[in-house]
C-alpha cells in the first residue's frame, strides 16, 4: 500500500474522493460511455425521465420502443450543430417536444419547484475513459454533467518525475483534435493540465497551436499558487471551482462564444472564428467576492478592482454587470434595480450584449446610449436592467429626468481615474439619487427655504450615497482614485478591494515586460549668443526657451530620426514575422509635425519607401510654413476616427504622436516605442504599457528613451507592480491651508463669494437667464485684482486655486464632514478660474535669434533591463503641501544661463565627477576661516581669500579625481568658470546660514 502513495494514480483516487465525498458528484465506470456519440447514455436517458417524465412519455407516444435510440440521435445531431453549451442552456427539441439538459441555481429561493429541479443535475466523475473509436486511447478524468461530457483533465504528479508541461505535451502530441471528445465546443468545453502544484486550461485542442491559460490562484501577488498546509497546493480546484455550485454557476453563467472575424491575408477575404471563454481564476474570483459583498451588505458601497492590463476586464465587467442585475439578497428583494457600465470604449457594449443574450437568449437586457442625453434620461426612467453610456452625458440629464422613482443602481467604471472625483460624477450621483436625497433630508427637518439647504444638497450629492455602489475597474490607481473607491486598512491607507496585479499578468505572460528592453540616450550640446546684447531673463522660463530651442532644432531631429528609422528599419520591421509596428511619442504637436515631415524627407533621401508614417495629434498646430495652423487630417489624409483602421494596415509601420492614443489604444502588433518627451508617474505607465499586449510571434518589445531616466521610469512603474496604496492619506485640513495662503493675494471678497452663491445655488424653478449676469458681475471685481497683482503672483495664484478646486472636487467625497463655505468657495473658484486671462502662447518666451547650436552629439549612455522589485505593496505620492509656492523669479544674464546649461549638456560629467565638487565644496562651507571672511566683506573681496582655499581643497583631493582636476589647471577658462561658479555657490551659503543665525538671535 505504502509503495504507491506517491503514484498518479492515488492523485487521481484523492480527486475522485473528495467530489464524491464533498463535491456533489457520482463516479461512474467506462462501460456507460459511448465512444460514437461520445457521451454517457445511461446518464443522458435516465436524467430525462426523471426531471421530465410527462414530457417523455408524450415522446413515447411518438417513438414507441425507440425513443431511447431516437432521442439520443436527436440529441447527437444537436450537438453537432449547436455545441454543448447551446444545449445545456436552451435544450433541444424533437417532434414539437422540448427537453431541458440541464437546471441552473435559480437567484431567489421564490420558486422552489426550480430549485428542486435544480437538486436533480447530475454531476459525474469518471477516470480513463476510453474515448476513440480508432484506439484504446484513455483520458484521466472527464466531468460529465446529465451525461454530457463537459471537462477532461490530465494529471501529473511531481513525485513520478512529470509535471504539467507532460500533460500538455500530452494534449498537444497525443490527443487528435478530430475526436469527437476534442472537438471544439461540440462536447468538452474546457480542458485542464493539472499536476500538484499547477493548473492550466485550454478551451481549444489545436495540436502545436493550442494555447493554455494559468489557472491559478497567484501566490506574493506573482503566478503560481501559495503552499496549502491541509495538501495539494491545486486542491482549491476540485475542492472549490469544481464543487456542485460552483461548477455549474460557471457553466450558467460564465462560460461564453465570443467571435471575431479574421482575415486571411493572402485573399483579403474575412472569415468568423468563435473562442469558447472560460474564466481565469481571478475573473472568477472578483466576480464572486464582490457579488457576495453585494448581496450581503447591500448598496451604499464602493469598491476598487486593481487589475493589469491583460487580466481580460471586459469579460469581468460582462459577467459582474449580469451578475448584479439579477442579484437577490437573503429576503430574495433585488439588490440593484439598474446596472449602468460607465465606459468610453465602443467595442465594450457589443460584447456586453453578445455576451448577456448567451446567458439570457433574449434581446434588450442591454441599453446602449450612443444617441444623446434624452436616450439617457429614457433608459434611466423606464428602469432598464443595464446601461451602458458615458460618464459625460449625465450632467445634461439632470432636468430630463425629475425625480426617479427610489431605485438602486450598481455603477461599473471601466477605468476609474481622477475625473471620477469631478463635477461630471456629482451630476451622476445627483441624478441617480435625487428622491433619496430629498426624502434624507426631509427627514431631517429640512425644508429649502434658502440657499444654503441647496448648497447642502449639493454637498450630499458628493459623499456616498445610500442607494449607490460604485465598481471602479484600473491597472493604475492614482491617490485620488485609491482614496475615492479604496477601502481602509488598519494603517488607514486606502487598497483596492481585488488585485490581479502587472507582477502576475507578466508571470502568466499575459502581457510582456515592456521595461526588459531599454535604451536610454543622452543628448550633449554646447550653445552661443548670436547677438552682442546680454539682456537679463527669468532664469526658469529662459532655461525652459533653450530647452525648447534644443529640441525643435532641425540638426536635434534630423540626427534623433536617423536613429529611430534605423533601429526600425534594422531591427524592429523583422520582429512579429515583419509584422512590428513602431509609436514616437513627441513633447507637442509642434514636435509632431517636425517629425513627420523629417521621417518622410529621411525616408524618401534613403529609399526606404515601404515604410509609411502616420502623425496623430489633436486639433491644429501653427508653424512657420503652416500660419493659419494645419491639422491631422491635413497631415495624413485620413479622418481621426480612420486613422486607428489605417494604423492596423499592412503598409502604415510608424505612428508619430502628441497627447493622443497613448493611453486606451490597443494594438498589439506595436513592438517599439521611441520616447522624445518627459514622462514620469502614471502617464509613463499607462504610455509605455501601449507595446505590452501579445500577439502570436510577439516574443518581446523594445523601448529607446531620448529623455528620461532609467530611475524616474522605474519610480513611475514601481508602485503598479504589485498592490498600490498611498504614501499617507491625504489630510483635509490641506483644503485650508491652501485657502489661506490664496487667501493672502486679496483676489476675491467674502462678501462676493457668499452673494454668488445665492444666485448660484438658487433653486431651478426661481432661475432666469438674467441671472447669468449676476454672476458676472460677482467675478469681475477679481478678475481686475488679478490684473493688478504681478506676473509671479499672478501664476501662483492660478495655479494655486486651480489645485484648490482639482483637490476639493475628490476629497469631498471622502471628508467625514461637511463645510458649507468651502462649497460656496469651489462654486465660485470654478467660474473665476474660467474667466481669469488665459496665458498666450505667444507671449512665451522664445529665443531662436539670440542662441545658436555650437556643438551637439547624441549618445547611447545605457541599456538593458530596468528591474522592478518584489516589495508587496509601495504607495503613489498624495498630495502632502499647500501646493501654491513657486520659485521666484530669478533674473541672470543669458550668456549665463546659456553658461549653465553648457555646463550641464556639454561637459560628460559623471557622478564622480559631480560626488568630486560636492564634496570641495562641503569643506569651503565648513571652513571657519571663510566663514568668518564672508561675514565681513562682499564677494568681490571674499574672492581673495576663496582662490587660496579653492585652489588647497582641489590638490588635497587631486587624486580623487585626477581627469577634472588637470582640466581645471590645463585650460584657464574651464577653470575660471569653475571657480567662478563655486565662489557663488559657496559664498551665498555662508551668507544665508549667517541671515538664519542672526534672526535667531
Amino acid at each position: 500500500m505504502m509503495s504507491s502513495i506517491h503514484t498518479e494514480a492515488t492523485f487521481e483516487s484523492a480527486i475522485i474522493q473528495s467530489l464524491v465525498e464533498q463535491g456533489g458528484y457520482v463516479e461512474t465506470g467506462n462501460a456507460d460511455f459511448s465512444r460514437e456519440l461520445s457521451l454517457d447514455r445511461r446518464q443522458v436517458i435516465a436524467f430525462l425521465k426523471d426531471t421530465q417524465p410527462v414530457r417523455w412519455e408524450k415522446l413515447a407516444t411518438v417513438h414507441g420502443a425507440d425513443i431511447e435510440n431516437r432521442i439520443l440521435q436527436r440529441l447527437f445531431k444537436e450537438l453537432d450543430l449547436r455545441g454543448t453549451l447551446d444545449v445545456l442552456r436552451n435544450g433541444i427539441t424533437d417532434y414539437g417536444v422540448r427537453f431541458d439538459m440541464a437546471y441552473f441555481k435559480p437567484e431567489s429561493k421564490l420558486n422552489p419547484e426550480t430549485k428542486a429541479l435544480y437538486d436533480k443535475n447530475r454531476l459525474t466523475v469518471t477516470r480513463q475513459i476510453h474515448y476513440s473509436t480508432q484506439s484504446e486511447h484513455s483520458v484521466d478524468l472527464v466531468l460529465g454533467l446529465n451525461g454530457l461530457p463537459v471537462a477532461t483533465v490530465e494529471l501529473k504528479n511531481q513525485f513520478t518525475g512529470q509535471n504539467i508541461q507532460n500533460a500538455k505535451w500530452q494534449y498537444i502530441e497525443d490527443r487528435d483534435p478530430k475526436e469527437l471528445l476534442f472537438q471544439f465546443k461540440k462536447r468538452a468545453l474546457v480542458h485542464f493540465t493539472v499536476d500538484t502544484d499547477e493548473v492550466y486550461m485550454t478551451t481549444r485542442i489545436d495540436g502545436k497551436r493550442t494555447r493554455y491559460l494559468p489557472f491559478n490562484l497567484g501566490y506574493n501577488k506573482g503566478a503560481g499558487n501559495p503552499p496549502n498546509p491541509d495538501g495539494y497546493k491545486t486542491a482549491y480546484l476540485w475542492e472549490y471551482v469544481w464543487t456542485r455550485d460552483s461548477w455549474m454557476d460557471i457553466i450558467g453563467r460564465f462560460l461564453h462564444l465570443q467571435a471575431e472575424e479574421i482575415e486571411d491575408k493572402s485573399t483579403g477575404r474575412k472569415y468568423p472564428k468563435e473562442t469558447m471563454i472560460f474564466p481565469r481564476y481571478h475573473q472568477l474570483d472578483v466576480v464572486r467576492k464582490l457579488s457576495r459583498h453585494a448581496k450581503e451588505e447591500g448598496a451604499g458601497h464602493h469598491y476598487l478592482i486593481q487589475h493589469s492590463a491583460g487580466s481580460g476586464k471586459s469579460n469581468s465587467i460582462a459577467w459582474l454587470a449580469y451578475r448584479l442585475s439579477s442579484l437577490h439578497n437573503a429576503a430574495d428583494e433585488r439588490v440593484f434595480d439598474s446596472v449602468i457600465v460607465i465606459t468610453d470604449r465602443l467595442v465594450l457594449d457589443q460584447q456586453l450584449q453578445n455576451t448577456i443574450y448567451q446567458f439570457e437568449h433574449k434581446q434588450g437586457v442591454v441599453q446602449k446610449i450612443d444617441k444623446d442625453s434624452n436616450q439617457l434620461a429614457y433608459a434611466l426612467a423606464s428602469g432598464k436592467n443595464i446601461i451602458i453610456t458615458t460618464l459625460q452625458k449625465f450632467p445634461f440629464v439632470v432636468e430630463k429626468v425629475g425625480n426617479l422613482p427610489n431605485r438602486r443602481y450598481a455603477v461599473i467604471v471601466d477605468e476609474a481615474h481622477s475625473s471620477q472625483g469631478g463635477e461630471a460624477t456629482r451630476k451622476m450621483k445627483e441624478v441617480l439619487s435625487a428622491k433619496n436625497l430629498d426624502e434624507a433630508m426631509e427627514e431631517d427637518g429640512q425644508e429649502f427655504e434658502d440657499g444654503e439647504d441647496e448648497i447642502r444638497k449639493v454637498l450630499e450629492t458628493r459623499g456616498p450615497q445610500p442607494n449607490l455602489s460604485f465598481f471602479a475597474f484600473t491597472a493604475t490607481p492614482k491617490a485620488k482614485t485609491l482614496e475615492v473607491f479604496g477601502i481602509k486598512g488598519d494603517d488607514g491607507k486606502p487598497r483596492p478591494f481585488h488585485l490581479y496585479s502587472m507582477r502576475q499578468a507578466i508571470d502568466e505572460s499575459f502581457i510582456l515586460d515592456v521595461l526588459k528592453n531599454y535604451t536610454n540616450y543622452e543628448t550633449y550640446y554646447r550653445l552661443t549668443k548670436a547677438i552682442e546684447e546680454d539682456p537679463e531673463l527669468d532664469k526658469r522660463k529662459a532655461v525652459k526657451a533653450i530647452a525648447r530651442f534644443v529640441s525643435l532644432h532641425p540638426h536635434n531631429l534630423a540626427q534623433k530620426t536617423e536613429v529611430m528609422i534605423e533601429h526600425f528599419r534594422q531591427i524592429t520591421s523583422k520582429k512579429i514575422g515583419g509584422k512590428a509596428k513602431a509609436m514616437v511619442v513627441t513633447s507637442s504637436r509642434l514636435h509632431a509635425k517636425r517629425y513627420f515631415f523629417e521621417f518622410k524627407k529621411y525616408i524618401k533621401e534613403k529609399g526606404y519607401d515601404w515604410i509609411k508614417v502616420l502623425v496623430a495629434f489633436s486639433g491644429s498646430v501653427k508653424d512657420d510654413d503652416a500660419p493659419d495652423g494645419i491639422s491631422e487630417p491635413q497631415l495624413t489624409g485620413f479622418g481621426e476616427k480612420e486613422l486607428p483602421g489605417v494604423f492596423e494596415k499592412d503598409d502604415y509601420r510608424i505612428l508619430l504622436v502628441a497627447e493622443k492614443y497613448q493611453t486606451g489604444f490597443d494594438q498589439p502588433l506595436l513592438h517599439t516605442m521611441f520616447v522624445d518627451k518627459p514622462l514620469s508617474g502614471v502617464k509613463a505607465v499607462q504610455t509605455l504599457s501601449r507595446l505590452n499586449r501579445i500577439h502570436a510571434g510577439k516574443e518581446d518589445t523594445f523601448i529607446l528613451d531620448f529623455v528620461n531616466d532609467r530611475d524616474t521610469i522605474l519610480k513611475a512603474f514601481q508602485p503598479f507592480y504589485e498592490l498600490t496604496t498611498v504614501e499617507q492619506p491625504t489630510d483635509p485640513n490641506h483644503l485650508y491651508d491652501l485657502k489661506n495662503k490664496l487667501d493672502e493675494k486679496q483676489v476675491y471678497w467674502q462678501s462676493e463669494i457668499d452673494s454668488l452663491a445665492k444666485v448660484y445655488f438658487m433653486s431651478k424653478n426661481m432661475l432666469n437667464p438674467k441671472e447669468q449676469g449676476r454672476l458676472n458681475a460677482f467675478i469681475d471685481p477679481a478678475i481686475d485684482r488679478y490684473k493688478a497683482l504681478d506676473g509671479n503672483s499672478q501664476n501662483e495664484f492660478k495655479k494655486g486655486l486651480r489645485t484648490w478646486t482639482n483637490i476639493y472636487s475628490y476629497l469631498s467625497q471622502v471628508m467625514p464632514f461637511q463645510d458649507v463655505g468651502l462649497e460656496k468657495f469651489f462654486a465660485y473658484g470654478r467660474l473665476l478660474l474660467a474667466k481669469l486671462p488665459k496665458t498666450d502662447l505667444a507671449e512665451r518666451l522664445k529665443l531662436t535669434d539670440e542662441v545658436a547650436l555650437e556643438y551637439y552629439r547624441l549618445q547611447k549612455v545605457s541599456e538593458g533591463a530596468i528591474t522592478l522589485e518584489i516589495q508587496g505593496e509601495v504607495g503613489v505620492p498624495n498630495i502632502t503641501e499647500a501646493g501654491i509656492q513657486r520659485a521666484k523669479e530669478e533674473k541672470a544674464a543669458l550668456s549665463e544661463i546659456i553658461h549653465i546649461l553648457n555646463e550641464r549638456f556639454g561637459t560628460d560629467f559623471d557622478n564622480a565627477d559631480k560626488l568630486f565638487f560636492d564634496q570641495i565644496e562641503e569643506e569651503l562651507v565648513s571652513d571657519v576661516k571663510l566663514q568668518m571672511q564672508a561675514k565681513s566683506n562682499t564677494i568681490d573681496n571674499f574672492k581673495y581669500g576663496f582662490d587660496e582655499a579653492f585652489l588647497a581643497k582641489l590638490i588635497e583631493r587631486m587624486e580623487d579625481n585626477q581627469g577634472i582636476f588637470e582640466k581645471i589647471l590645463d585650460d584657464k577658462e574651464f577653470g575660471e568658470i569653475v571657480k567662478k561658479w563655486m565662489l557663488n555657490k559657496v559664498y551665498e551659503r555662508l551668507i544665508s546660514h549667517k541671515t538664519v543665525n542672526d534672526a535667531r538671535i
